[in-house]
């Protein structure tokens, strides 16, 4: 089963000249929602998790049903505010601006073996604020993921660049 084939894209979304891929078609169809997460499932699987990250919001549809899959605990990195209790926060730059992911503070233990998901790479900022956040809590990120890479932006770079392996099921070359 061809994945693109589940994936929409949405022109001029959120801003003209962006063209979003929409990972909703692929929720919406239960065969291929199960070929994706079957497929996700064999590759983080090699990265051995304790525990799976998913990155706010998308990203806790991929990492919530794959952790039940692998059999692992499933946490949050959310915006900033949008976690009960106490939370460490992260800032990071944005093209303009900055922006704060957060998590709760006894979410991982000092040392536990911790993949990120998302369901798209494109820049790659957020996924290594995420990774940032998770080795200030005292995680070994082992890996990290995507339904979804824009091999022609610099994401998979950025994650070479913290030494965290990256894979994805599909990706996209403009």
């Amino acid at each position: 089963m061809d994945i693109k084939d589940h994936i929409r894209g949405i022109p001029d979304f959120p801003k003209p000249g962006i063209l979003f891929y929409d990972i909703s078609t692929l929720l919406a169809h239960p065969d291929a929602w199960q070929v994706a997460m079957g497929r996700l499932a064999r590759e983080v699987r090699r990265f051995q998790p304790d525990i799976l990250a998913g990155i706010e919001s998308r990203g806790f549809l991929v990492a919530a049903p794959l952790a039940l899959k692998l059999g692992c605990g499933f946490v949050m990195l959310r915006k900033k505010g949008k976690l009960p209790g106490k939370t460490i926060k992260h800032e990071y730059a944005l093209e303009y601006g900055t922006d704060t992911i957060e998590i709760q503070a006894d979410a991982i233990e000092k040392g536990q073996r911790v993949v990120i998901l998302d369901d798209l790479l494109a820049t790659g900022g957020t996924m290594a604020a995420g990774i940032n956040l998770l080795r200030g809590v005292g995680a070994e990120v082992t890996g990290a993921a995507a339904m979804i890479e824009l091999t022609f932006l610099p994401g998979r770079r950025k994650l070479e660049e913290l030494k965290v392996p990256f894979t994805s099921l599909v990706a996209y070359d403009d």
